[in-house]
């Protein structure tokens, strides 16, 4: 199953990415205010949110499997795992809130 959705995200991410990149070379030579018109719409938003969830949680399944396969010690190899868990999770509700307070204007 690990592999699998290791795919899975991994494809999921290649349009995303796409998008990301495009949206990125739209905003070029634009100002802050343009940028924040461009992910308050809804759909640009909910993208990049798409993008951060399946970013984070691939992220999170490759350093797994890299932990599981370079890391002997039973306790340092649960300690890298629970930290891998715990830092892909502050990296994806850090970029989830960023996304969210830029989209919504607060």
């Amino acid at each position: 199953m690990h592999f699998w959705m290791q795919r899975v995200t991994a494809i999921a991410n290649v349009p995303l990415v796409i998008f990301l990149l495009s949206l990125l070379v739209a905003l070029i030579g634009l100002g802050h205010e343009a940028a924040r018109s461009y992910i308050a719409n809804p759909l640009v938003g909910i993208m990049l949110i798409l993008l951060v969830v399946s970013g984070a949680f691939h992220m999170r399944l490759g350093m797994q499997v890299i932990i599981e396969d370079y890391i002997h010690s039973p306790a340092i190899k649960m300690a890298c795992l629970v930290g891998n868990i715990l830092f892909s999770a502050a990296i994806g509700i850090a970029c989830i809130y960023a996304v969210l307070r830029t989209s919504l204007g607060s």
